[in-house]
């Protein structure tokens, strides 16, 4: 994960991965919750065919008080690919942020600090297979939204956004929304050796994803 610990320790390049996903061949996860992945290791051994499943998570997840889940949703729920904002008002979204992994909850953090209530935060939990009608159900409610944006910690050439962005924009192709992917800049490395480098950074993709154009 991107936490400022250098190139060796920020990227299991999962751009790699979803590269070579095609004809539904493999399975690439990035769950948020512990029943999120409970259920998707419980729903990869009951399946009659398993397909390679790639999860992608770090160890920060671990620690970190918002990634709980309760004994019901251990219990009694399921996985699913898409996990909508339930907290955000429909009438006054303006902005989605689509995003994958820890992400998600520096965003709501970033968010909650700058009492924004114009922005949906939507989860990704699934990134492979692509299921665009259960992508498009999590921001096809917002009925004065602007803007979608794809966020994410890796430079613009790693990590999902090269895969997301034409799926994206297929979909939204009908429509007045616009799209955009919030990143870092390209990059020969997966990260910078610097830390105070790395915070700069951070702080760069949160005030794009949150300015206003």
């Amino acid at each position: 994960g991107y936490e400022g610990q250098g190139p060796e320790h920020s990227s299991a390049r999962l751009e790699r991965f979803l590269q070579a996903c095609g004809e539904h061949n493999i399975q690439v996860a990035q769950p948020t919750t512990p029943s999120q992945m409970f259920h998707l290791l419980r729903m990869q051994v009951l399946r009659r065919v398993r397909k390679p499943l790639v999860i992608m998570t770090p160890k920060s997840l671990l620690r970190l008080p918002a990634a709980t889940s309760t004994i019901e949703e251990l219990a009694t729920g399921k996985f699913h690919r898409v996990l909508h904002d339930t907290t955000a008002d429909p009438e006054k979204i303006t902005r989605v942020l689509m995003c994958s992994g820890k992400l998600y909850y520096e965003l709501v953090e970033e968010r909650t600090r700058r009492e924004d209530p114009t922005i949906a935060i939507v989860r990704l939990e699934k990134l492979y297979p692509w299921w665009p009608e259960e992508v498009a159900a999590a921001y096809e409610g917002y009925k004065h939204l602007k803007d979608l944006f794809w966020v994410q910690d890796e430079p613009a050439n790693m990590g999902a956004a090269t895969f997301v962005t034409p799926r994206f924009e297929s979909l939204l192709r009908d429509t007045k929304v616009r799209y955009d992917s919030v990143c870092r800049a390209e990059s020969a490395s997966p990260a910078t050796g610097s830390h105070k480098a790395h915070v700069l950074e951070h702080k760069q993709i949160l005030n794009a994803a949150f300015g206003r154009s």
